[in-house]
């Protein structure tokens, strides 16, 4: 399957063509990621270089994880909010490992929390911005109708000091949207993603699983 194909079948699953700016305001919804009227494009136009790896740890270590993880995803929230904080605390922040993070995005309202998380700039920000994400996804993914999604997700925003203007350019960027799903494509093809949380360690794939068992890959790894 072409890069086009697959990006198509992205927009259609997503419903991305729905959504328009239509005033300026807290009501509006993103832009389009693909452009208005669902314009198509060729393979050439989508640079997928200009998205930067989000990553913590050591960058040398022997062991890379990449997380693959939604922003609506239940489980990666709980993920997050436990055993990710065990992995933070013994081997992120020991340096054993290069810790990547990768947003997998199966509905508009994921790749919405992505444009607001990497709207932060620096991966110590961008994490940052992912633990209030999650730790609200409570209230912001059960909001209601979009605008009412992207009016929660603009409040993470605040409280994690982003300004209002950058904000709302982030949100409004629908070649960076339409870039942001050319990438997550790419990865998940690459690594054959159709579930979250997964977890690749040293290129090998890996469904959600108990702290203890992921503990025990790594040093595996590591060895």
């Amino acid at each position: 399957m072409s890069r086009m194909m697959i990006i198509s079948a992205a927009v259609a699953v997503l419903g991305l063509g729905a959504y328009f700016v239509t005033s300026p305001g807290p009501s509006v919804t993103p832009a389009d990621p693909l452009g208005a009227a669902n314009a198509q494009v060729s393979e050439e136009d989508i640079d997928t270089s200009t998205i930067s790896e989000m990553s913590l740890g050591n960058p040398d270590a022997p062991v890379t994880v990449i997380e693959y993880a939604s922003f609506t995803c239940p489980h990666c929230a709980t993920f997050h909010a436990g055993p990710y904080k065990q992995l933070k605390a013994d081997y992120i922040d020991t340096g054993k490992i290069n810790f990547v993070y990768r947003e997998v995005y199966f509905d508009r309202f994921g790749l919405w929390a992505s444009m607001i998380a990497r709207c932060a700039g620096t991966p110590q920000s961008f994490f940052g911005m992912t633990d209030l994400i999650y730790a609200g996804q409570s209230t912001w993914a059960r909001a209601g109708e979009p605008t009412a999604i992207v009016a929660e997700l603009r409040k993470i925003g605040a409280l994690a000091g982003l300004d209002a203007d950058r904000m709302e350019a982030c949100l409004q960027d629908g070649d960076r949207a339409r870039t942001l799903v050319a990438w997550y494509q790419e990865n998940a093809e690459e690594h054959g993603i159709d579930s979250t949380p997964s977890f690749v360690i040293n290129g090998k794939k890996y469904s959600n699983m108990a702290y203890d068992e992921m503990a025990a890959l790594i040093d595996a790894a590591a060895e």
